[in-house]
């Protein structure tokens, strides 16, 4: 684990010099530096297919010193860059906040600041991230931890051997790098993942014991799962081949999530290979569980304005053309009501752990 830590530690950082490198060069033959940054958004991203997978495509904006527009964007670059070369040479890792705080100070002879914000160094992370071909882990920057994980999972953190079948309710805290040089997984015995939006959800299916009667391992991100979350379902999914349930709120929001899980984010598509999850299912809430478990139409909530729109845009979003996401969809728009997953308790506390969840798996009811 040591020595692959240690080559993956050397190439990143032979790819951050290349940054300064960039400047230096230009700066010999009297041109202008410039960084080639891919965009991030929907006009360059493509669903594949056949992989089942959002990708980046290949448009890149060009960000240059001698362009007045441009000029503190790429001098506020090269100092992320900077500091995320120091962390490999020092083999440290480090939070998003404290990147923003190693590289704020204000220009000498000035009043102007480096950063105003952490809203201006976060998104450079993520510009060189793609720019570099080089995950955020690989960058040794980590978010604080934002998920949960119970169930018959052994890990191997920091030499510690953590059984996540033995930490109580609360279960592990998940971290946000996960890959294998910092996180072994040493052992798992489950037969499916179930990844739940809400961590309230995730708590009643946790104090049931759910993950004990049905052996499968219990994750939450508590809300749209951060990266640690997803790429620990993704290497349980491909390391021990078994499948991954998504359980979200009815709503276009919940649907989204479900999507990025499976097929990645538009603004992170450049790590869709290592993240999504192309053969997650979804398992609810869909829009016809209100009428097939009896739930009264006064538990659901009105669509607002705002719901409706973003129904409408994933329904034009290629990886939501299959018929029955299109059904899905358009029976929720229909109905005019979203449903919480915690409108099943109107019919019974456990409801979720004792009736829904055994009733779904039993008889496979989900979307692909």
């Amino acid at each position: 684990m040591a020595r692959a830590k240690a080559k993956t530690n050397g190439a990143v950082e032979k790819k951050l010099v290349g940054v300064a490198d960039t400047v230096i060069v230009a700066a010999e033959r009297s041109k202008d530096p410039t960084l080639a940054i891919p965009v991030r958004s929907l006009a360059n991203v493509n669903f594949n297919a056949k992989r089942g997978i959002i990708e980046l495509g290949r448009r890149k904006q060009e960000r240059s010193f001698f362009n007045v527009g441009m000029a503190k964007k790429f001098m506020q670059t090269v100092l992320v860059a900077d500091a995320l070369a120091e962390l490999q040479r020092a083999d440290l890792t480090t939070s998003l906040r404290e990147i923003y705080y190693r590289t704020k100070h204000t220009m000498k002879g000035s009043h102007e600041n480096t950063f105003d914000g952490q809203n201006e160094s976060d998104p450079l992370i993520e510009d060189l991230e793609v720019a570099l071909s080089a995950l955020r882990e690989e960058l040794h920057v980590r978010a604080e931890n934002a998920g949960s994980v119970v169930g018959p999972l052994v890990l191997g953190d920091d030499g510690d051997r953590v059984d996540c079948a033995r930490l109580g309710k609360g279960g592990y805290s998940v971290p946000s790098i996960v890959e294998p040089e910092y996180i072994e997984i040493r052992r798992c015995t489950a037969d499916f993942v179930l990844l739940v939006e809400k961590g309230t959800q995730w708590n009643r299916l946790s104090e049931d014991k759910f993950w004990r009667r049905y052996n499968c391992v219990l994750l939450t991100g508590n809300g749209q799962p951060p990266r640690g979350v997803r790429r620990l379902a993704r290497r349980l999914h491909e390391e021990y081949r078994i499948p991954v349930y998504v359980l979200v709120d009815n709503d276009p929001w919940g649907y989204y999530i479900y999507s990025v899980v499976k097929q990645g984010s538009i603004n992170l598509a450049f790590e869709s290979e290592r993240m999504a999850i192309p053969k997650a299912k979804f398992i609810g809430l869909s829009s016809a569980d209100p009428d097939r478990y009896g739930l009264p139409r006064n538990v659901g909530i009105k669509l607002n304005d705002k719901d409706i729109a973003r129904a409408k845009e994933l329904m034009k979003y290629q990886w939501f053309q299959k018929k029955p996401w299109q059904d899905e969809i358009k029976r929720m728009l229909s109905s005019g009501l979203k449903y919480e997953l915690d409108a099943l308790a109107n019919k019974d506390f456990r409801y979720l752990t004792k009736t829904y969840l055994p009733r779904k798996l039993k008889e496979e009811d989900w979307l692909d």
